[in-house]
């Protein structure tokens, strides 16, 4: 494999199995580059929220996370996961920009799966206040288990 420069990206070339050149460019920034605006926003995370404009009635919000992903904090492994989340408002609703990128801010964090799920659920009871808030960490199987943690919250009427 060679490396070379080709702009502000690290450019590496192999050949695939059917003998053809590929080209990959690498994901770090290189020694003296930049940070990428993404890798920006989710470094600089922060839950928000807005006020909820439909008081009249209780309703549930439903959010799926299908490529949510953190690190094992004993081996350093990836782990994947669907992180499920329903919530029924009272006064806040998130904002889904905000949900995305901080759901994005584990990807480098050494973490279990019942604290990460736990963690999440924390952090938007105290974001929202909601009248409840159930967030499900759907693990893929790992070493021939899967694992599904469930934490729930419920606010006092």
């Amino acid at each position: 494999m060679s490396a070379k420069k080709n702009g502000s990206m690290k450019k590496s070339s192999a050949k695939a199995a059917s003998g053809r050149q590929l080209s990959v460019n690498s994901a770090a920034p290189q020694k003296g580059e930049e940070k990428r605006y993404g890798t920006i926003a989710i470094e600089e995370a922060k839950l928000e929220r807005f006020e909820n404009r439909t008081l009249v009635r209780r309703y549930t919000i439903d959010f799926t996370c299908p490529e949510f992903t953190c690190l094992c904090p004993r081996s350093g492994f990836p782990d994947f996961a669907t992180i499920r989340i329903k919530v029924v408002p009272d006064k806040y609703c998130v904002e889904l920009k905000s949900l995305k990128l901080y759901i994005n801010s584990f990807r480098d964090k050494h973490v279990f799966h019942e604290d990460v799920t736990n963690i999440i659920l924390e952090d938007l009871v105290n974001l929202l206040d909601p009248w409840e808030i159930t967030v499900v960490g759907d693990f893929t199987v790992r070493g021939n288990i899967h694992t599904v943690i469930t934490a729930t919250h419920s606010k006092e009427s």
